[in-house]
Parts: structure tokens; C-alpha cells; sequence
């Protein structure tokens, strides 16, 4: 499945979208419950500051008395007392607000993160299974962005923005209630056109979801082109590719900015009609105010209280109108990390899979069709009996199928139909786990892992012993080279262990197939890629590899091919010939002696030569 495609359909199922995220949530639910509790407060200490203006200008400005009672005492604070008890409140209510906000931005980070990280754990975990089909459809940058990026922005968004909403949400109530005190006729008024305000929002979500899709497809392929760049670098200086590289990464950046820029020509005017309509709001009410102060129905404390939360509302309500603008991008995220979650490897155990212990007889392919594409056929009708011990070299055309055929056994793609098995078992009966743990591969560019030599070695078998590890690496040949570095068996690699040649790459590939110690091998274009002294050294590390194994081969180099008990020539994904080399080099006009005249005769000449 192309992940570039998908488009995050259930974006406004909200309901949906958080019963199926729930279970990330549920574990923090209590911190959450906490963090919540703590905003409301924190939003409604928003209205002590308007709150206090109204004693503030009756009786400093004013210069009245304050009396009241209180448990049957009579006090009486005079305006010059009160002077300095309102900002010492102010500044004690802000204090304590100040704490609030930090308890609440740390519980928020923390459950936000600890959500992430749960949802990246499991998605890497259904990654590490996906099959080799699914990472040769998709890009580096797409997935980097889809399993690593959207797990981020949606699980940390959702707690932040829900953060968001309940503070500013209670911060309106907060100065509501303040503006109620002041006066009802007015906090009729400005709740209404503050009501009024949210309609934009509701008009462009849509359009939202549609940028953020794409905004996020986009960053995936710069993403993609990065990783490009990185680990191309040197085909793209050899061939001077880096205007190519720049163009490209100009494009996708300009494409980004124009979606961006789209989006704010629908969804920009949203802020400039708020503020036309809260204008309107803010004119009303200073017309029914000053009616309501000349009448004697309001003091100006109450009017200055009233004006200063109405305009102090306009910040949490902009607030959650930008927050419910934003959290669509937020749920259009995590529509798309669901959406991972739905992948379902097309390669998986059967309902009841045995486990393969080992291999007894043969190994038989038995009318093999196999395509990448639908309707177009890189394997045909392919049948071939491998006996226990033999091996078996496969050659051919380029892009004959001769790598798809050996990638068919351990499973890293399904056939279309036919079947291949190990002793008359199916080997789709067996789990996938016990079928490769039989089969040892080395392939023409071996992948080595950031880490010391030693691990990359012991991939091969966490399990085996030191003695065993000894062995592998004799056997290997790579004693030499691991006795030239400065820190042996522990040095570092580099990422995909660059820091040493393909000859002594290969030699530690060969190294963790030995200590794998399968009964079948696969060899696939194993030395194609070294020079001739590096080639030998890595052969007699592969002879040894072989020896009492079933093998499959795919060589260029001659001898390793006329070793082999039985050759296989594969020819536009059919098995055309098959025999030793002599019977195969006698057949007139044959595929293999066209083949050994082209690619093989020249090394045998070279070989009488030396």
C-alpha cells in the first residue's frame, strides 16, 4: 500500500477517531483528570484582574469607604488601604496563577509525551514486521513522516490543545461571570456577538483537513529527498546531480508554501471578521453603557470592570478559535496514524503455522508464478527440485528474475500461485519466524548496523558462545582485519558500516550467516561488487559458509558457478536449462553456452593465463 495516498477519510469522525485513540489514553487518564483541574482555575483567575477594577475605581478613583461586615465584626477599609491591598492581590492571584500554569504545562508535556511514545512503539513495531513489498512502494521520507512525525502531532496536540481549550474555555466563564456581576443587559450583548464570532470557524474545516493532508504529503518528500541526498552523495557528485537535488527540494518547499498560502486565502479573513464583529460587540456595549452610567443604573467601576473583561475575553475566545482551527490538523494526524494501525502485513503466519525444524529431503518449487505488478509476470511456471546438500547456482539475464527467485524462500514476498516447499510442506504453512531462522542470507550489498563489529556479527545468533563467535569469525576470514583495528572486535561502525571496505563487509555478513549456522544458504551477487583480491578472500569465506549446506547461488564468477552441483539458467522468468556445467556448455546454441560466451569465457582464459 502506497502511504503517499492515503488521505486520512475519518478526519471528522470525531467521536471515532477518540474511542479508537482512547486506549493511548487511558493509562494517563488520572494525570490528564488532574492537568484538566488545574486549568480551570488557571482560566478563571483570568477575571481577577477586571474584577478588581470595579472596587478599584469606586473606591480609590472614587475615594469612598468601603464598609461591610463579616462573622458579626463591622470593617471599614478606607480608599487609601485599598489603594495597596488590590495590587498586592493582583500581583499574590498572579503569583499563584504562575504556579498553576506551570503544573499544568509539565502533567500536559509529560502525558503527551508519554502518549507519543506508546503510539511510536507500537507503530514501529508493526513497521519491523511490514513485508519488503511495503518499503519498496514507499519512500524513506514518507514513512519517516508517517510513523515517526504524525504520532507526534497528533497525540501531543490532542492533550495540548484540549490543555488549551478548557483554560481558555474557563477563562471566558471566568470573565463571563464578571461581566454578569457588572451588568446583565451588557454580558447579553457581548456574548452574543462573541457567539457570532465562532461561525468562520465551522465554514473552513474542510479546506483545513485538505491543506494539512497535503501539507504533511509534502513534507514527507522533502523528508525523502534529504535522505536522498544523504545517502547518494556520492552518485550525485560523481554525476553533478546537485541541481537536480535543489530543484527538487525548491519545488516541494514552494509547493508546501502555496498550500500554506491557499489555505490562508480561505481561512485568513476568519481573524479580521472576528475583529469586525467583536467591534460591533465593543460599540453596542459602550453605547447601552453610557446610557446605563447616566441613568443610574451603573457606576463607572462597574462599566470599567464590564469593558476590561469584555476585552480580555477577546483573547481566550480568539484562543479557542485558533485552537479548534488548529485541531482539525490534529485530527487529520490522527486519522493518518490510525490508518497505520489498519495496515495489515500481506505477509503473515497462517491461523495454525508449524515450525520448521531444520531440512530433511528437499526443497521443491512447483509451478512458481510471481509478479510485482499485477499483469506483469517476472516469474513463470517455475518448477525446481533442490536435494539436501546440493547446491544449485542460478544465472541469467539481468532482471530475469533470478533474485525474485530466491527472495520467494524465505518469504519476503508471496507467490501468485504454485507453491514452494520444504520436505512436502508449504513453506506459507510454516511461521515465518522458524522459516528464516533455517535460511542464512548474504547478499551483494550487506547491511551493517551503527554499532561494534561484535554486534553486528551476533545478529547472526544472540545466543551462540564465545567459542562459536571464534569460529564464525575464522571461518569468515576476518581476523586479519579485526586485529588491524585499534579496538578489534569492539570498534564502532559507521552507519552502514562505511567505515570499512566491501571486501571486510562482506566478510562480517559472512561472519553472522555462520554463526546463524541454517541449513540452507542463499548467496545472492555475494562478490559482484569487489575487486579481484577482495573477491578471493571473500570466496573462501564463502566455501567454507557452504560446506554440508544446501546453497543457492547467484554468481558472476565462473568458478564458484562450475562448483556448483546443478546450474539453473533463468531466462525472462522461465527456467529454460537445467544441468551441470559440462552437459549445459555441450547443449548447441543453448542459453547457458550463449551466456558463458559473453560473461564467463574470459575469466577462464584468465585464469589459464596465470
Amino acid at each position: 500500500m502506497k502511504l503517499s495516498a492515503t488521505t486520512a477519510q475519518n478526519s471528522f469522525r470525531y467521536g471515532w477517531l477518540l474511542s479508537r485513540v482512547w486506549p493511548y489514553i487511558k493509562p494517563y487518564w488520572f494525570r490528564i483528570l488532574i492537568g484538566f483541574l488545574v486549568a480551570i482555575p488557571l482560566g478563571l483567575l483570568d477575571g481577577v484582574t477586571a474584577f478588581a477594577l470595579k472596587p478599584y475605581m469606586d473606591y480609590v478613583v472614587g475615594g469612598k469607604v468601603c464598609e461591610f461586615s463579616l462573622f458579626g465584626h463591622d470593617i471599614t477599609i478606607t480608599s487609601m488601604q485599598m489603594a495597596i491591598i488590590i495590587p498586592i492581590g493582583v500581583i499574590l492571584f498572579a503569583a499563584f496563577q504562575g504556579v498553576l500554569r506551570y503544573l499544568n504545562g509539565y502533567i500536559s508535556t509529560w502525558t503527551s509525551q508519554r502518549i507519543t511514545n506508546d503510539m511510536k512503539f507500537d507503530l514501529f513495531d508493526r513497521l519491523i514486521h511490514m513485508h519488503p513489498q511495503f518499503f519498496d512502494e514507499n519512500s524513506s521520507g514518507i514513512i519517516i513522516s508517517r510513523y515517526m512525525g504524525d504520532p507526534a502531532t497528533a497525540s501531543t496536540g490532542i492533550v495540548d490543545q484540549v490543555k488549551t481549550i478548557t483554560t481558555s474555555l474557563f477563562g471566558a466563564l471566568g470573565l463571563i461571570a464578571v461581566m454578569l456581576y457588572s451588568s446583565w443587559m451588557l454580558a447579553i450583548i457581548g456574548v452574543v456577538v462573541l457567539c457570532a464570532a465562532f461561525v468562520p470557524i465551522a465554514l473552513i474545516r474542510k479546506r483545513i483537513k485538505s491543506a494539512s493532508n497535503k501539507n504533511m504529503v509534502i513534507g514527507g518528500n522533502i523528508t525523502t529527498n534529504i535522505n536522498e541526498t544523504y545517502s547518494g552523495n556520492k552518485v550525485m557528485a560523481a554525476y553533478e546531480l546537485q541541481g537536480r537535488q535543489d530543484a527538487d527540494f525548491r519545488k516541494q518547499t514552494w509547493d508546501s508554501f502555496n498550500v500554506n498560502m491557499s489555505l490562508y486565502k480561505r481561512a485568513g479573513w476568519m481573524s479580521p471578521i472576528m475583529y469586525i464583529i467583536a467591534s460591533f460587540g465593543i460599540a453596542t456595549v459602550l453605547g447601552v453603557g453610557t446610557w446605563l452610567i447616566t441613568s443610574g443604573q451603573m457606576t463607572a467601576g462597574s462599566f470599567a470592570s464590564f469593558v476590561t473583561s469584555l476585552l480580555l475575553l477577546y483573547k481566550p475566545v480568539k484562543t479557542l478559535g485558533n485552537t479548534l482551527t488548529s485541531i482539525q490538523t490534529i485530527f487529520v494526524a490522527l486519522g493518518r496514524v490510525l490508518e497505520l494501525f489498519d495496515l495489515e502485513p500481506e505477509i503473515k503466519d497462517a491461523p495454525i503455522a508449524k515450525t520448521l525444524n531444520g531440512l530433511d529431503k528437499s526443497i521443491s518449487f512447483e509451478n512458481v508464478n510471481f509478479e510485482y505488478i499485477p499483469e506483469h509476470p517476472v516469474l513463470k511456471n517455475i518448477s525446481l527440485l533442490i536435494n539436501k546438500g546440493e547446491s544449485i547456482a542460478i544465472v541469467g539475464n539481468s532482471g530475469g528474475g533470478k533474485s525474485t527467485l530466491v527472495n520467494l524462500l524465505p518469504r519476503f514476498y508471496d507467490i501468485k500461485s504454485g507453491s514452494i516447499k520444504i520436505d512436502g510442506t508449504d513453506i506459507r504453512e510454516f511461521t515465518l519466524s522458524s522459516l528464516r531462522k533455517n535460511i542464512s542470507m548474504v547478499f551483494q550489498d550487506n547491511f551493517l548496523y551503527s554499532g561494534t563489529i561484535k554486534e553486528n556479527i551476533m545478529m547472526g545468533n544472540y545466543q551462540a558462545t564465545d567459542t562459536e563467535l571464534e569460529q564464525a569469525i575464522e571461518s569468515a576470514h576476518l581476523q586479519d582485519v579485526i586485529s588491524e583495528l585499534p579496538n578489534g572486535i569492539m570498534t564502532e561502525l559507521g552507519e552502514r558500516g562505511t567505515t570499512l571496505s566491501g571486501g571486510q563487509r562482506q566478510r562480517v555478513a559472512i561472519a553472522r550467516a555462520m554463526l546463524r549456522n541454517a541449513p540452507i544458504v542463499i548467496l545472492d551477487e555475494a562478490t559482484s561488487a569487489l575487486d579481484n583480491e577482495s573477491e578471493a578472500i571473500v570466496q573462501k569465506a564463502m566455501d567454507n559458509l557452504m560446506q554440508n549446506r544446501t546453497v543457492f547461488i547467484i554468481a558472476h564468477r565462473l568458478s564458484t558457478i562450475k562448483n556448483a552441483d546443478r546450474i539453473a539458467v533463468i531466462n525472462e522468468g522461465e527456467l529454460v536449462e537445467l544441468g551441470t556445467h559440462d552437459q549445459l556448455i555441450n547443449i548447441e546454441h543453448g542459453h547457458y553456452k550463449t551466456l558463458y560466451e559473453m560473461q564467463f569465457k574470459h575469466q577462464e582464459e584468465a585464469a589459464v593465463n596465470v
